[in-house]
C-alpha cells in the first residue's frame, strides 16, 4: 500500500512503515526514545513491536491504566513527571503505541512538555487507525466532557500496521467501524454501500476498507486543518454522540458506552434530524437506521436521560456563541455544515430512535 501524504506528515501501512520508521530514528538525531502505552498495549501489543525497532537509542517504557476514565490531565501530570524523571527533554522521541486514549494523551502529552517534543502515532485499534491518530488533534478530557482540553498538532508520522487488530474484541471492533461509516455518510456514497450488508464483507479486503477511510478523513483535514470549515464535517454523529458518551460516562447506573457505540446512535440521531430538516429522504433515514442498528446493540434510553444529555451540549467544543452547531448530511455522501437544531427536534429524535 502506498504511503498517503498528510498535512506535513506521511501515514504508512504495514511492513513499509517499519522501513520508514527505521530510516527516519536512524536519520534524525534523538537523544532518548519514548514509548508510551496503556496497560492493554504494554500487555497486547508492546511484545510485537519492540522487534521492529532497531535502534542504540535509550528506551524506556511510560505505561498508564487503560481506560477513558483515565484520559485526564491527572494521567498527564504523572506522565510529565516521568519523563522528568527519566531525563526527557526537547531532542528526545515519542511514540505512542496505543489506541484513540494513547494517541490523543500521548499527542497531548508530547506537544506540551518543554513546549514541544516529536512524536509519532502508532495506533493498535480500528478507532485510532481511522480516526483519532489522523488529523493532528490531542487532548484529554475534563472530568465527563470529552475532549475539553488539547492542541492541534502534527506527528512527524503515523504507522497503521493491521496485525494489531487481532488483539481486539469484536465490541472494540465494531466501535472503529463507527467513523469508517461516518466516512462513507459524510464524503462517499459508494463506500457507505460497501458496509450495508456485513456479512457480504471479504475481511480479505479490510486493508483496503481502512486505506480509504484513512484517506477519506485525510482529504477532509488537508482542506481545513484548525477546523474552521468542512472539516466540521468529521463532526457528524458526534456532537449528540459525545453528550450520550459522556452522561453514560458519569453515570453510575449506566453501562459505559465505547466511543463508536455512542458516535452510532449520535448518528442515527443526527440522520433523523437532516431527514426532518429535508436533507435526505425518509428512504436514506431508513437505510442509515436499519443499518447501524442491524451492527450495534439497542442502548436504552428513560425519559429522565434524555433532559441531562441536552444539557451537556452546552460544553460541546461545536458550540459557538452560545448555538450549538450540528454537520447533518445532506444526501447519502455530502454534509452540510453550521446546522442549528432547535431542542424540540432532538427529544423528537430520541423518540424516534426508541421505536
Amino acid at each position: 500500500m502506498q504511503s498517503i501524504q498528510a498535512n506535513n506528515y506521511p501515514i504508512y501501512f504495514n511492513e513499509s512503515g517499519y522501513e520508514a520508521l527505521h530510516s527516519f530514528i536512524s536519520e534524525s538525531n534523538y537523544s532518548k526514545l519514548f514509548i508510551i502505552v496503556d496497560s492493554n498495549t504494554e500487555e497486547l501489543c508492546l511484545s510485537k513491536f519492540l522487534p521492529y525497532l532497531e535502534t542504540d537509542l535509550k528506551i524506556e517504557i511510560v505505561e498508564f491504566e487503560a481506560g477513558e476514565p483515565n484520559k485526564n490531565i491527572e494521567t498527564c501530570v504523572q506522565i510529565w513527571n516521568v519523563l522528568t524523571e527519566l531525563g526527557a527533554d526537547r531532542k528526545s522521541l515519542v511514540i505512542n503505541l496505543g489506541g484513540g486514549v494513547v494517541t490523543d494523551l500521548g499527542g497531548f502529552v508530547a506537544s506540551t512538555f518543554k513546549r514541544g517534543m516529536d512524536f509519532i502515532h502508532i495506533p493498535t485499534t480500528l478507532l485510532s487507525m481511522v480516526d483519532a491518530s489522523v488529523g493532528g488533534k490531542t487532548g484529554v478530557d475534563l472530568g465527563n466532557l470529552k475532549n475539553q482540553i488539547g492542541v492541534i498538532n502534527v506527528p512527524k508520522m503515523v504507522l497503521i500496521d493491521t496485525q494489531y487488530l487481532e488483539t481486539l474484541s469484536k465490541d472494540e471492533m465494531r466501535s472503529g467501524l463507527a467513523e469508517m461509516l461516518k466516512h462513507g455518510l459524510i464524503y462517499d456514497a459508494r463506500y457507505w454501500e460497501k458496509f450495508l450488508d456485513l456479512k457480504a464483507v471479504d475481511y480479505a479486503d479490510f486493508d483496503e476498507l481502512i486505506y480509504r477511510s484513512v484517506e477519506i478523513k485525510n482529504e477532509i483535514v488537508m482542506q481545513d486543518p484548525t477546523e474552521k470549515n468542512i472539516r466540521k464535517a468529521l463532526n457528524f454523529g458526534h456532537t449528540l454522540g459525545h453528550a450520550i458518551e459522556s452522561y453514560f460516562l458519569e453515570n453510575e447506573n449506566k453501562k459505559t458506552l465505547l466511543h463508536g457505540e455512542a458516535i452510532a446512535i449520535g448518528m442515527i440521531l443526527e440522520s433523523y434530524i437532516s431527514w426532518k430538516k429535508d436533507l435526505i429522504t425518509n428512504d436514506d433515514y431508513n437505510q442509515i437506521k436499519t443499518t447501524i442498528k442491524s451492527i450495534y446493540d439497542d442502548v436504552v434510553f428513560e425519559e429522565n436521560d434524555i433532559e441531562p444529555i441536552i444539557e451537556l451540549l452546552i460544553h460541546d467544543k461545536k458550540n459557538e456563541y452560545g448555538n450549538i452547531q450540528f454537520a447533518l448530511i445532506q444526501a447519502i455522501g455530502k454534509i452540510k455544515i453550521n446546522q442549528s437544531v432547535e431542542n424540540e427536534l432532538i427529544l423528537k429524535a430520541f423518540h424516534d430512535y426508541k421505536s
